[in-house]
């Protein structure tokens, strides 16, 4: 196989970056489509986007398919805008959907027709355990993310005769520097607690799930969620 090409969302810092920074060690291309600019230099493409605007995302997409055959797609990019049930603002809870969602959907049919050409393809979804429950505020969040993981369900289905693997990856809390900028020491630390492996996790140790999807010893694997999150989930309804 040649070169494989990787196109990543959000790969500008935390849990992107730390899937980037690898899959280019592994010989990747990689194309990080995202808002804003890594700051650390960065060994693969960067095409700034607001994913957030589905006629700019389109753009964007359209550029990058129309030079380079996508052979994984990492989907990666999230937003979360917390809030309580009774205080979630519509405007912003459709601006986590256009983020989470419809710019995953835009993402992997921009993919799709080079990864049938090849009857080869990786898409991996970036959920989080979230899903299973969260008393921190998350509509907005887990509505995007529960239905990224069932769309992964779905899209493994459909693609499967094409050769092309779907799978999910659904991080615990991460200490990315998103997580450490929203969440003073203390608040870290009864994160951490919380955890039965009494730590919160790194951002590579995601990386490392997201990179045995992409692998060949994955080919046999589709439709899976792999929860990273220290034993948080263990015990709770699988979604």
């Amino acid at each position: 196989m040649s070169q494989p090409v990787t196109l990543i969302t959000g790969a500008s810092r935390g849990i992107g970056r730390a899937v980037a920074d690898r899959l280019i060690a592994d010989g990747h291309r990689v194309v990080n489509l995202s808002r804003s600019a890594p700051e650390a230099p960065f060994g693969g493409d960067h095409v700034s986007v607001d994913l957030t605007d589905r006629e700019a995302t389109a753009r964007a997409l359209a550029e990058i398919v129309a030079d380079l055959d996508i052979d994984h797609l990492i989907n990666n990019a999230g937003l979360i805008n917390p809030a309580p049930i009774g205080a979630v603002d519509l405007d912003r809870h459709q601006q986590v959907q256009d983020l989470n969602v419809r710019a995953v959907i835009q993402c992997v049919q921009a993919c799709l027709p080079a990864m049938r050409r090849k009857k080869r393809g990786r898409i991996v979804n970036v959920s989080s355990r979230a899903v299973l429950g969260s008393p921190r505020g998350r509509t907005s969040y887990v509505a995007s993310k529960g239905g990224l993981t069932a769309m992964g369900r779905s899209w493994a289905l459909e693609l499967a005769r094409d050769g092309i693997t779907v799978n999910t990856v659904a991080p615990g809390p991460i200490e990315t520097e998103l997580l450490v900028d929203a969440n003073d020491e203390a608040e870290r630390a009864r994160m951490a607690r919380d955890v039965p492996m009494n730590r919160l996790g790194r951002p590579d140790e995601v990386a490392g799930a997201i990179r045995y999807f992409l692998s060949d010893e994955a080919g046999f694997v589709t439709g899976q969620t792999l929860y990273v999150c220290g034993g948080l989930s263990a015990g709770l309804a699988p979604f």
